[in-house]
């Protein structure tokens, strides 16, 4: 049953990550700062987020020369407005720091999601995007005899 809940989340193209919560000097938590990974209502991107994507991604010329591909996983938070932030490298591709850097440069331009709620309150989710770099095979195929 955990293999098929793990396909799910990969099918889906992104999930949340890692919980963090900020507490004051009387251990009460702020819930301004608290980043949750669970909500009752997870933040949704205006659109298709693989189109935009693929429309705002431009592939390194670098890469495309050393036929470099791959995926880059990307983390970040939605705010309470829908603003992403915080958005980091937690997995790059080996010789590939120029779609590392795409990668990063493309989710912290992305436009303002629909921001998450928790208890009818906007809330700061983590998410983590897998972001995959595959170039076309422009080879010939072979003819069949």
């Amino acid at each position: 049953m955990k293999k098929i809940i793990i396909s799910c989340f990969v099918l889906l193209s992104f999930s949340c990550l890692n919980a963090q919560t900020t507490q004051s000097g009387n251990g009460a938590s702020l819930s301004d700062d608290k980043v949750f990974t669970i909500v009752q209502q997870k933040p949704e991107f205006p659109g298709d987020v693989g189109k935009w994507l693929g429309d705002n991604i431009v592939y390194p010329q670098d890469a495309i020369k050393n036929n470099i591909q791959g995926t880059v996983y990307i983390q970040f938070i939605v705010e309470h407005d829908g603003s992403v932030s915080n958005v980091k490298l937690m997995r790059g591709i080996p010789g590939g720091s120029s779609l590392d850097n795409e990668a990063l440069r493309v989710i912290s331009s992305m436009p303002n999601w629909t921001p998450g709620m928790q208890n009818g309150h906007t809330v700061r989710v983590s998410y983590m995007l897998p972001i995959h770099f595959k170039l076309n095979d422009t080879a010939p195929a072979p003819a069949k005899q």
